[in-house]
């Protein structure tokens, strides 16, 4: 994993489906573990899903809250 990926969860929008439009850090942890089962789509958004499911599944994402925080202060 490249720490670079980490920040890209909390700026990534899923660009289809049901959750469209939703940070990838945001998506539910039911539809993640869906991917899981059925297959992550291929490039760096099914490397993105992936992490994330993993950070999910291990209760780890609150491993994201300094990111969100740093994220917004660029934005203002």
């Amino acid at each position: 994993m490249q720490p670079e990926a980490l920040a890209l969860l909390v700026t990534w929008e899923m660009p289809y489906g049901k959750y469209k439009g939703r940070l990838i850090a945001d998506l539910p942890g039911h539809y993640l573990g869906w991917f899981a089962r059925e297959g992550f789509p291929s490039g760096e958004l099914g490397a993105l899903l992936a992490l994330m499911y993993e950070l999910d599944h291990n209760a780890l994402r609150h491993l994201l809250d300094p990111l969100r925080k740093k994220d917004r202060k660029q934005t203002f």
